[in-house]
């Protein structure tokens, strides 16, 4: 099933529109052990150091956003990113301009703040990007998830995770979910929620170092 892409309004709304869709918890756990918040009840700790995401950078008039997520099929594209400060076309290749938007495909480091992202490293040209490799998660074996379990975990995810929430699919029995930033925490609430073997969630900005 191809994942489908939802186009968050302001990343500035992650924290906010995570805590306010979901406040529900699990049933209580066994005495003397607490209870897990559900998938998108806590919001991610931001991180402590930089992080690094990549995708296409679209500047219009000066304001420039990483689109982490999918980007419209427009000329100029559009796309409603991870806004970018300290950001300067100056020196950078593979750039493509249409009245006031310029745009490209870079590698983005920078401090991230819950809202956006201050560049603090020269981008990358993604063509020239060789990031390193990312384990997988699942140790090669198939989820138990069935595909209608796993529709209905997705069409959960918007009201779930708000504006953090980029994308979704299943595969091989697990729904992959990819959202804008997770330290571990939506990991382990889904772990909890809906077993080991259901859900991967992926962090489009990784820590560097």
């Amino acid at each position: 099933m191809t994942p489908r892409l939802v186009f968050s309004i302001s990343v500035g709304l992650v924290l906010s529109g995570a805590l306010s869709a979901c406040a529900s918890v699990l049933d209580a756990a066994p005495a003397g052990q607490g209870r897990t918040a559900a998938l998108g009840a806590i919001a991610p700790a931001l991180p402590e150091g930089e992080v690094i995401g990549h995708g296409t950078v679209i500047d219009q008039a000066g304001s420039a956003e990483l689109c982490l997520g999918g980007v419209q099929e427009s000329y100029p594209p559009q796309c409603a990113g991870v806004p970018l400060s300290g950001w300067t076309w100056d020196g950078l290749q593979g750039t493509e301009s249409s009245g006031d938007v310029t745009w490209g495909a870079y590698a983005v480091q920078g401090t991230f703040d819950g809202s956006g992202i201050t560049v603090t490293q020269p981008p990358i040209l993604l063509a020239l990007y060789d990031p390193m490799a990312v384990e997988d998660p699942t140790g090669g074996t198939a989820g138990v998830g069935t595909e209608a379990e796993l529709v209905a975990i997705q069409d959960s995810l918007v009201d779930r995770l708000g504006a953090d929430y980029l994308s979704s699919g299943p595969m091989d029995g697990r729904l992959w979910i990819d959202v804008v930033w997770d330290d571990g925490t939506y990991q382990t609430a889904a772990d909890a929620e809906f077993g080991a073997d259901m859900v991967i969630v992926r962090s489009a900005l990784r820590p560097v170092g």
